[in-house]
This record gives C-alpha cells, sequence and structure tokens, in this order.
C-alpha cells in the first residue's frame, strides 16, 4: 500500500514523499496515524543527520521516517501477534526500544515506521520490548504527549536524596523547594504541572525564563491559584529582568536553596546556577538535551562533598511511566494539553521542525492525515471570522480553558472526514 510521510536523506534533509509500504510480514503491525507531537529531539536529528547515534548511517540510500511521539490505530496485524492486538482498536507508543542493546528508536531509525506519516509499520523488535501499548482513551493527543510526559516523570523519579544515613531517597524531596531553569518552554509546562499531582508534594515551585510571552502564557495556563489548591507556592521569575538572578533565587527560599533543580536549557551559564542554588543534599536534574556532543559546565566540587549535592541527567522514560502518564491524564490529575499552542497537518512538519527553535509557544501537535498550515490556537478565534471551523474549534477551546482537547479534536477528525 502507498503512504506518505516526511523522511530523514541526511542533516537539513527533510523530504515529504509518497512511497509504498512492503506487506507485512507475520511478525508486523500496519498502522495508521492520527497524531503526532514534534520534539526538540526531531530538531537536532535534523542538525546532526548521521552524526547522531540514534541515526542510521546509509539514510541517503535508506531514509528514515521521523517523528516518535505518535499514536492511532492499528489496521492489520500480523500473525505471531494477532491474540494480543487487534485491527481497530488505538495504540499508543514507546519509541525508546532498548532492544538487545541497539540504540534503534521510532522516529530515529525506521525506514517505514515514524509519526510522520500517514501509515506505518510496526517492526517485531516494538512488540517484543512491550512498547506497543493499548489506549482506551477519547483522544489520540493525550496518547502521544505521553511519551514527552513520560520523560518528564522519569526525571523526577531519577531525582534522589541521601537523608542523614546515606542511603538513597528517592524522588523530589516532600515539602521542599523545585527550582526550574528555562522552564515555559513546551517541556517546561509539563515539568512545572507534573508535581502538582504527586502525593509527595513540594511546597514551593521557582519557574525561570528569559522570554516574557512564554512566562506569560505558563503564568496563565498554570496559574499560582491553580498550584495554591494544590498547597503548592508556585512564582515565576523573568531572569533577564533580573539585577542578580542568583540572589534573587536564592532570597525566595530564604538563603536555603534548592531542594530539586531542573535546568532545561543547554546552556553553560544556566547549569552553573543551578549548582549554585542546590541546597545540603540537593540533588540536579540536566533534563536539557545539548546538540554540542562536548557540551560541559563547572560545578562545585567542593559542595559535592561537603554539601552532599547531586548531579544527574535524564533522556527518554520507561514504558511504565508511559503507562503512568496514560492513567495520570486519564484521571484528569495532568494536563498534557497544557503543552499544546499549535496545531497542523503533515504538509507543515518541514518547515515547522526546521523552524521549531524560532517558533513561539509550546508543542506543535501535528494531525498527518490531514493538511494544515501549522495554527495557532491563539489565532483559532480570528481565523474564526472567516472560516467556521476555526469558529467551532475556538468556542469549544474556551469551554476547556483555551486548552486543546477532546471535543475539539473529534470536530477536527470529523470535519476532514479522518475515520
Amino acid at each position: 500500500m502507498k503512504t506518505k510521510a516526511v523522511r530523514l536523506y541526511g542533516a537539513e534533509d527533510l523530504r515529504l514523499e509518497e512511497f509504498e509500504l512492503p506487506s507485512i510480514t507475520d511478525d508486523e503491525i500496519l498502522v495508521k496515524v492520527i497524531t503526532d507531537s514534534i520534539c526538540m529531539s526531531t530538531y537536532k536529528l535534523l542538525k546532526q543527520g548521521i552524526k547522531h547515534k540514534r541515526c542510521p548511517k546509509d539514510i541517503d540510500k535508506n531514509p528514515i521516517i521521523v517523528g516518535h511521539e505518535f499514536a492511532g490505530d492499528i489496521i492489520e496485524v500480523g500473525e505471531k501477534w494477532r491474540k494480543e492486538f487487534k485491527a481497530g482498536e488505538k495504540f499508543a507508543i514507546q519509541p525508546a526500544l532498548n532492544y538487545k542493546g541497539s540504540p534503534a528508536t521510532l522516529g530515529y531509525s525506521y525506514q517505514f515506521c515514524g509519526g510522520d506519516s500517514l501509515y506505518a509499520i510496526m517492526p517485531n523488535e516494538v512488540m517484543e520490548t512491550g512498547s506497543l501499548l493499548h489506549y482506551n482513551g477519547d483522544s489520540y493527543f493525550n496518547a502521544s504527549l505521553a511519551e514527552p510526559m513520560s520523560c518528564i516523570i522519569s526525571a523526577y523519579r531519577a531525582t534522589y536524596h541521601n537523608g542523614s544515613n546515606y542511603t538513597h531517597i528517592m524522588g523530589i524531596k516532600e515539602g521542599g523547594s523545585i527550582l526550574i531553569l528555562g522552564g515555559a518552554g513546551p517541556m517546561g509546562l509539563g515539568v512545572i504541572e507534573y508535581p502538582l499531582s504527586l502525593p509527595k508534594k513540594p511546597s514551593r515551585i521557582v519557574v525561570t525564563d528569559v522570554n516574557s510571552e512564554r512566562l506569560e502564557r505558563a503564568a496563565n495556563l498554570i496559574t499560582k491559584e491553580y498550584a495554591k489548591s494544590k498547597g503548592i507556592e508556585l512564582i515565576y521569575v523573568n531572569s533577564a529582568k533580573s539585577k542578580d538572578i542568583y540572589q534573587e533565587l536564592l532570597d525566595l527560599t530564604k538563603g536555603n536553596g534548592y531542594d530539586d533543580i531542573f535546568v532545561l536549557a543547554a546552556i553553560k551559564e544556566v547549569a552553573e546556577l543551578g549548582d549554585r542554588l542546590l541546597s545540603f543534599d540537593g540533588c540536579l536534574n540536566f533534563f536539557a538535551g545539548p546538540s554540542d556532543s562536548n557540551f560541559k559546565a563547572e560545578i562545585n566540587l567542593y559542595n559535592c562533598h561537603y554539601a552532599s549535592s547531586h548531579i544527574l541527567g535524564t533522556s527518554g522514560a520507561t514504558t511504565e511511566d508511559l503507562k503512568e502518564a496514560l492513567s495520570l491524564s486519564a484521571q484528569g490529575l495532568i494536563r498534557p494539553s497544557v503543552m499544546i499552542s499549535h496545531i497542523g497537518g503533515l504538509d507543515c512538519v518541514i518547515e515547522t521542525t526546521k523552524n521549531l527553535v524560532k517558533n513561539p509557544g509550546g508543542k506543535k501537535l501535528i494531525y498527518p492525515q490531514i493538511n494544515m498550515p501549522l495554527t495557532a490556537l491563539a489565532d483559532f478565534e480570528k481565523l474564526g471570522e472567516k472560516e467556521p471551523l476555526f469558529k467551532e474549534l475556538s468556542q469549544i477551546c474556551l469551554r476547556h480553558n483555551g486548552l486543546w482537547n477532546s471535543e475539539a479534536e473529534k470536530k477536527l477528525l470529523k470535519y476532514y472526514k479522518v475515520s
């Protein structure tokens, strides 16, 4: 059968093409992709090409399909998997397979499987590793966003403290202070949102950014009042306007520093600021993925020794964390939709990916089965003056606090006759 997909041929070389998919084998599964959210990791893959450790070296001859935050419907199941999966059911995906030590990952490594496509073939190792998940949610986009949310959950699970007896106590410090540096971007919103659902909550979350528009959007989506209702003080700080950001942030903790710090910007000075602000037994997670393989920053090893500070980094997530993201979303305990600022169709993927750093707002959610320019949710009302679809979408989103939602998704898919 024919499919259309965005494929990578080399660094800076993305192409939207129609081509023939082979028939599936007995140990493969054919799927129809309904949603894919674009990740900064795909932008880094585009920049690096074959220098990326997950990218095959022969993509100039055997291009790979990009996109790894995807969800959709199962269309056809090979004989081996027919007792476990059925045609017609929805799926979610854990793209990081970790299959027999291979770095191969969906959206980075496979010729016939990726999220920016109409149809894709799940290779046997996806099912072997338990990475193809049954999904019964009422929206596809929540399944797509479970992947970035799972990375955030993994980051929170990885942080740790020693307590008084050098036994690792996993997770954030209960009643402590969290600092999220560079935290008003799309992933940052998830990093702010997740601890609000935790039984072991912090007392304070401080979020910094240098972009006033991003900070204002974050403050409107995750309000101080909403955090207060969860028993948490939430503070947003524009570090670009601060005369002494170190002292300003330190003063918010009355000089005690921060128990858990997440660095979401791969900037040397930001990482070093985080290290300086750690409290005794504090933990810093360098969550930002740098493009430069030689990226370095200085850390205070005196504090590491005498103040028991901890430095770690996390990348990706486990399947269990992805399942938790799906569960929390289904229960309404987290709102992954706070990350979404734009929607679009398959035809806008290349330009959106190339300009991901320059584009304002949060996550860009793609519906591969349709053609649509990248469109900001904030523009729905204005567009609705001329286009009835956007008028309806605007009204629906206003009923959901301005967030993308399952009702809006259903309206969009019905309008474009995606079944």
